[in-house]
């Protein structure tokens, strides 16, 4: 069962159109340790509350929406107003043409939601839609408002539906050379065959499912020590030595690549695991006398 969607309107490819549903394809919030704001004395909960440099404290519903347009000078502009703005894409996904994947530099892209047809009835215009641009082999190109702006899109076909991606403008790209100097440097033909080395040695399949916080777990270690009443569980990276010689240091890393890995005891843990990780790291502490449990 679907969630519920967070946008509706209709998806149009030149004089056909169907109703489609937008869904949210990813969630930054998900399994993420998060902290709430206190006070270092009570421990309570602080509260945001917006002040007027006149009337002081004030209450959410007498604020409004300003722009400023000189110093100190507003123009409000009322919710009311905004909602009567519309534009040809205010709800339509209205398809403008169609690229290569390869074409768009990754950086352009920002959030990804899936377009589902919005009823059976959708469903067959929808599904013709999306089997022509599985055999053309293209991305669509097309326009979108939500939250309040007009977004670029692409429309990617995937099995049962399309997932859309929001392209940032290219107002909002920063330029390579605002961060990168031209390289001056020389290399030997040895330490770029050492390097190419390992990279062939490090090659793998893409497995993101794989891919474990080990800071978030880290923070999990000491928020579980301290709700056990136990000393904290701070996690320290291993020191390494300083390798000076670039060469020493490629010979170093394809004899490392070499060793068959050690086993992770990080990998595919479940909570019984992580609970086990939490109680080995806090048991010298009750040799001390800490009282962990």
């Amino acid at each position: 069962m679907a969630g519920r969607a967070s946008w509706k309107g209709y998806l149009k490819l030149s004089l056909v159109s169907c109703p489609v549903k937008l869904y949210p394809a990813t969630s930054s919030t998900a399994g993420k340790i998060s902290f709430n704001l206190l006070h270092k004395d009570t421990l309570n909960r602080v509260q945001q509350k917006y002040h007027d440099p006149e009337l002081g404290e004030i209450d959410r519903t007498d604020l409004v929406k300003g722009y400023q347009f000189e110093k100190d000078k507003y123009v409000v502009v009322t919710a009311e107003e905004l909602d009567e703005i519309e534009i040809d894409s205010s709800k339509t996904v209205d398809i403008d043409g169609f690229v290569d994947a390869a074409d768009i530099d990754p950086i352009y892209y920002d959030s990804m939601y899936y377009l589902a047809p919005d009823g059976p009835i959708a469903e067959e215009t929808f599904g013709v839609i999306l089997e022509a641009m599985r055999k053309v082999n293209k991305i669509a190109v097309a326009r979108i408002v939500l939250s309040g702006r007009e977004r670029l899109v692409t429309i990617q076909p995937i099995e049962d539906g399309f997932r859309l991606a929001t392209l940032r403008s290219a107002k909002e790209i920063r330029e390579p050379a605002s961060a990168l100097d031209k390289l001056n440097v020389k290399y030997s033909d040895d330490m770029l065959a050492m390097a190419g080395q390992i990279i062939s040695q490090k090659q793998m399949s893409f497995a993101p499912d794989a891919f474990e916080d080990r800071y978030e777990e880290a923070l999990l270690a000491l928020v579980r020590s301290k709700i056990a009443g136990g000393q904290p569980v701070i996690t320290k990276a291993p020191e390494r030595g300083n390798v000076v010689n670039l060469m020493d240091a490629l010979k170093r890393s394809i004899e490392e690549e070499r060793r068959p890995p050690a086993p992770s005891l990080g990998k595919g843990v479940t909570k019984k695991g992580e609970a086990r990780v939490v109680e080995a790291k806090v048991a010298p502490a009750r040799k001390k006398g800490s009282g962990a449990a």
